[in-house]
């Protein structure tokens, strides 16, 4: 008998049911009721619905490590976007270098690597891994330096060989990471933010070519506000190197395609032209803030991996070679004795160190050489000129003073003596006995001042009694008697 609507349910039997036998019909065997599932619940169909499964179509996201912070995140996404390659110790200097290792780098670097940000391109010969970013972390970089206006690197892509399956291109070559070193030193030395660094800046010459620096420093706060640095680990001639210097030099002479006409005239009527046109009004001045010392963008060579003999050779080539480009003038003064003081308007500072010596002392200790100089310094003692034109002012100034007074003593010496008393000629009186148009109503020429001030007061005198006894009225001739002695009527004797 079938059960009716208000019947309660009869609990299954298994006993009292047999199974099917159609082949076709999957048996019904008793379905084992799953934890939390009441016997009277119906079973949905097409499993469960996204409703009760918040995140069921959401991807999803791995959770960020317990030593990964946004901003550690932020910075090493900008450090690669900026050198395109580095390993956990260069951009740990890049970044941090405050830590005492790469421990947290290397945890925020695999974080990265989580959120598919950043990849392992390689493993370097000493088991260090090059980290290079993603198409992602590509265009975050991007979002991150676009707009503080840095230029970010090429995206590093993977390249497989199609026969052999290799990834190509894959290698991190020697000289590149040089470059990425040498600017995680001066970091870590506090020359330059990692931000402030620029890998590849390309320099456009007169006749087309591009010199390209391999980095640009730009740390105001330390007193360089810029500096192009080239790295070389032998592997150009020091002749080349010399083309580079003449490069920048005449690089450094440029004016900008909206200068003046008159001035465009001036600069081509004569080759030295351009040394009288001030740097304010050059082509490297729209690129480049001003150093705050004499002379063009100064220039850095950084030696890796070679050895002392080799840097000291390569170094008296561009010493001798090109001493037209990094050489200081003599200042055309009136004083050439009195003036030392050297012109470097026209120079390029070129300074020269080795990567070794940064890693092992640091960029901040004295291991900077200037180019004409002897002995090592820190880099803003030998990017400074003591010999430059603060010194030429103070010798100039000195100078004058010398001159006045040897001057002074000289006319001293010259001054008339009035033949009269004995005294020195005032400067009045001397003045008025030589001046053309006083000299004629100076008098006697060999008295001084007081003793012609006598003589004018005699002549004065004695021109007033003179005056005076003209003016005087006439006595008779004969006296009184003479007057009653005569008349009409007395006869004379």
């Amino acid at each position: 008998m079938a059960s009716t609507a208000d019947d309660p349910e009869q609990p299954f039997d298994p006993a009292g049911q047999t199974p099917s036998v159609d082949p076709s019909i999957t048996p019904s065997t008793p379905r084992r009721r799953k934890p939390g599932v009441s016997a009277d619940q119906t079973r949905r169909k097409g499993g469960r619905r996204s409703a009760d499964i918040p995140h069921a179509d959401v991807a999803r996201r791995p959770t960020h490590r317990k030593n990964s912070t946004g901003p550690r995140r932020r910075e090493l996404l900008q450090a690669l976007g900026i050198f395109q390659r580095a390993t956990p110790d260069q951009l740990w200097k890049l970044t941090r270098p405050g830590n005492q290792h790469d421990k947290l780098t290397r945890d925020n670097l695999l974080d990265l690597e989580d959120h598919q940000l950043v990849r392992i391109e390689s493993v370097r010969g000493d088991r260090r891994q090059v980290w290079v970013l993603t198409k992602r972390g590509h265009d975050e970089a991007k979002l991150l330096l676009s707009p503080k206006g840095i230029r970010i690197s090429a995206l590093r892509e993977k390249k497989y060989d199609p026969v052999t399956g290799k990834l190509l291109g894959a290698g991190y070559d020697d000289h590149a990471a040089a470059v990425t070193s040498t600017a995680a030193e001066l970091h870590r030395a506090g020359i330059g933010h990692r931000l402030g660094f620029q890998t590849e800046i390309g320099h456009r010459l007169a006749d087309g070519y591009v010199q390209r620096a391999d980095l640009v420093v730009r740390a105001p706060e330390a007193g360089v506000p810029v500096l192009l640095v080239e790295v070389d680990r032998r592997s150009e001639d020091a002749h080349d190197l010399v083309i580079k210097l003449r490069r920048y030099w005449e690089w450094g002479r440029l004016l900008p395609r909206d200068a003046d006409k008159r001035t465009v005239g001036l600069v081509r009527s004569r080759p030295d032209a351009i040394e009288h046109v001030g740097h304010e009004q050059r082509l490297w001045r729209r690129v480049y803030p001003p150093t705050g010392r004499e002379g063009l963008v100064p220039l850095a060579f950084v030696f890796a991996d070679t050895t002392e003999a080799k840097v000291a050779n390569t170094v008296a080539v561009l010493e001798e070679a090109g001493r037209r480009y990094w050489a200081p003038r003599r200042y055309d003064s009136l004083y050439e004795k009195a003036i030392t003081a050297l012109d470097y308007r026209q120079a390029v500072p070129v300074v020269v160190t080795t990567l070794e010596q940064l890693q092992e002392h640091g960029a901040g200790a004295e291991v900077w050489r200037r180019l004409g100089r002897t002995g090592e310094q820190t880099l803003t003692d030998a990017l400074d000129n003591p010999d430059g034109h603060t010194l030429y002012r103070a010798q100039g100034a000195r100078a004058d003073a010398e001159a006045k007074q040897r001057r002074a003593a000289e006319g001293e010496a010259q001054r008339p003596v009035c033949t009269r008393c004995g005294r020195k000629f005032s400067d009045e009186r001397w003045e008025e006995i030589t001046v053309h148009r006083t000299a004629v109503r100076a008098g006697d020429k060999s008295v001084c001042g007081p003793c012609r001030a006598d003589d004018v007061a005699r002549q004065e005198a004695a021109a007033e009694a003179a005056r005076l006894e003209a003016a005087a009225p006439p006595e008779p001739q004969g006296g009184p008697e003479a007057k009653r002695g005569r008349g009409w009527l007395r006869r004379r004797p």
